[in-house]
């Protein structure tokens, strides 16, 4: 009778074990870190990307979001990406030059884009393509560019002609392009942190900013700015990239799923940028802490013939190569 029991309970145990499920596989987990707040078109971008990827699949890939430069300064990430420390990373298009790829400095050429639909079609066509494949040979993979409007500057003083910008000191994300155009209209260019603009702007480390209706509003630099010019006078865009040996070595099928998240998440997110800009313009004018001001056509016109020898001196360094892709796909002139 032992003996039969003995076996019943052997029976039941081994039948326990054999109905019960396998442990859950632990997700994939992609930490996606940028430099902005979550409520700017490039913070909701990245949340509408952590919505879909995880949909999409089914809940085995986790993404991580750190926005405001929470888990690296802007300086530090790229390399943390090279490393593997983050796999996934959004920077302004000016952060690539000290890799060595100086091409993407080339949007960052004072008026190039006419409008938001030659800036949208520039990125998905032949020029966006031409410029990821730059950051190949570096490890890194380009997924998208989010497009993010165009500049306005800001002082305690109006920035209405180039002599205004006289003496002033400049916080630039590092651009050498953006140093060129500021410089010749009489500024002293700063490479600055963007996590660091706000105090240095209020404390007067520096005097004036150039960004975007969004950024202006989410990081309050209106609030320690008297005068914004909306100028519009060059564009900001960010490239969403990841670790090359990460992003291969994922599972096609979860690669697959994660790509269709992106793309849809770039639509929404170019999608909205022109409205958040327009909208926080709006709040920024209701505020009534800063004053707005609009170029005519004049000031445009001095402004344009001003910046214009950024061109030139772009040659060197850019690159020919670029600069002709640009002029054809763009029909801008170089000189």
């Amino acid at each position: 009778m032992r003996k039969l029991l003995l076996a019943a309970a052997m029976a039941a145990l081994v039948s326990t074990f054999t109905l019960a499920p396998a442990a859950a596989q632990s997700p994939i987990v992609i930490k996606f870190s940028h430099v902005v707040a979550n409520d700017t078109p490039k913070g909701k971008g990245a949340l509408k990307f952590k919505e879909l990827a995880e949909k999409y699949t089914d809940g085995k890939v986790k993404i991580e979001v750190y926005p405001n430069s929470s888990l690296y300064k802007d300086k530090e990430e790229i390399e943390a990406l090279q490393l593997g420390s983050v796999q996934m990373l959004a920077p302004s298009t000016a952060k690539f030059a000290p890799l060595g790829v100086k091409e993407f400095e080339a949007l960052d050429l004072p008026w190039l884009f006419k409008d938001d639909e030659t800036y949208a079609a520039a990125m998905k066509g032949t020029i966006g393509k031409w410029l990821f494949q730059k950051l190949e040979a570096k490890g890194i993979t380009g997924l998208a560019y989010w497009d993010n409007g165009f500049h306005m500057v800001s002082s305690n003083r109006p920035l209405m002609k180039p002599a205004d910008f006289q003496g002033l000191k400049f916080r630039i994300s590092g651009s050498k392009i953006a140093d060129q155009y500021f410089r010749l209209v009489g500024s002293i260019p700063q490479i600055m942190a963007f996590s660091e603009v706000y105090q240095a702007l209020q404390t007067g480390v520096v005097d004036g900013c150039e960004n975007t209706a969004s950024n202006y509003l989410t990081q309050k630099f209106y609030e320690v700015q008297k005068d914004i010019t909306v100028s519009y006078h060059a564009h900001l865009q960010y490239a969403v990239i990841v670790n090359s040996k990460f992003w291969s070595g994922l599972p096609p099928d979860i690669r697959a799923q994660l790509e269709k998240a992106m793309a849809e998440a770039t639509d929404y997110t170019n999608s909205i940028a022109r409205q958040e800009n327009e909208d926080a313009l709006a709040e920024i004018k209701k505020s009534g802490k800063t004053t707005l001001h609009y170029l005519s056509d004049a000031d445009r016109k001095a402004w344009q013939e001003a910046m214009q020898p950024t061109y030139k001196w772009a040659k060197g360094r850019v690159g020919q190569e670029v600069l002709d892709l640009v002029a054809k796909e763009l029909d801008v002139k170089m000189n």
